[in-house]
């Protein structure tokens, strides 16, 4: 793919580009016992700490930032590696509130992106969003001219202490209103639970789900 065939369509042009967030940037480390001892010792959050045949991931945080970097080592690529070890083959990754809307997209404007798939355990990767459309669990992605992959993952709820409830932000019409439809469709079912009575508080609890969601916390019933 180069440059000139990536398609500039009036129709696309004129959408509002899908929120495609930079969450992960992959940082080259010859230690990773090393450079984790040093990021702790910067006051970094550490998000995750993956080991197991082989290999050993590190995600880490630095304070007030919605970007973590990843690094790792002893990652064997394969169709039936674990997912969110892909990672490490990329620059990066990209989170995204609807993974086939973002690809859909990406597809408009002439580029060569996977399809989406989950990953069906025993069975590998599977074609498709997970089928519970899960946080953290439907992925994609593409590459630039020069070779560098970008990874695509679908996030609609924070995993607990990822995000501070009191610094729970929307940066986008976009984000806002697709937390807005999933808090709608929650609330309807709540309104069920509640025997069908119209909630005149459906604000304020609107409020908490949408905040509880990005934070990762419990949410309300």
């Amino acid at each position: 793919m180069t440059i000139a065939t990536i398609r500039r369509d009036t129709a696309v042009e004129t959408q509002k580009p899908h929120d495609m967030k930079l969450e992960v940037v992959v940082i080259p480390v010859s230690d990773v016992e090393r450079a984790k001892l040093f990021y702790t010792g910067l006051g970094w959050r550490l998000d995750a700490d993956l080991t197991g045949d082989g290999f050993h991931v590190v995600q880490f945080t630095p304070p007030g930032s919605n970007c973590s970097v990843v690094f790792g080592s002893g990652v064997a690529p394969g169709p039936y590696a674990r997912i969110e070890l892909d990672i490490l083959e990329t620059a990066g990754e990209l989170v995204v509130s609807d993974i086939e809307a973002a690809r859909a997209e990406l597809a408009d404007r002439g580029l060569d992106v996977s399809e989406v798939y989950h990953n069906a355990g025993d069975k590998g990767r599977v074609s498709g969003p997970d089928p519970e459309r899960r946080s953290y669990a439907s992925w994609a992605s593409f590459h630039d001219p020069a070779g560098n992959n970008w990874l695509l993952q679908e996030v609609t709820a924070r995993a607990p202490g990822r995000v501070d409830a009191d610094g729970a932000t929307f940066m986008s019409s976009v984000e806002l209103a697709a937390a807005l439809r999933r808090a709608s469709v929650a609330h309807g079912e709540h309104e069920q639970r509640t025997g069908g009575q119209r909630d005149e508080n459906w604000p304020d609890w609107y409020a908490e789900y949408m905040v509880a969601e990005q934070a990762g916390t419990e949410l309300p019933l």
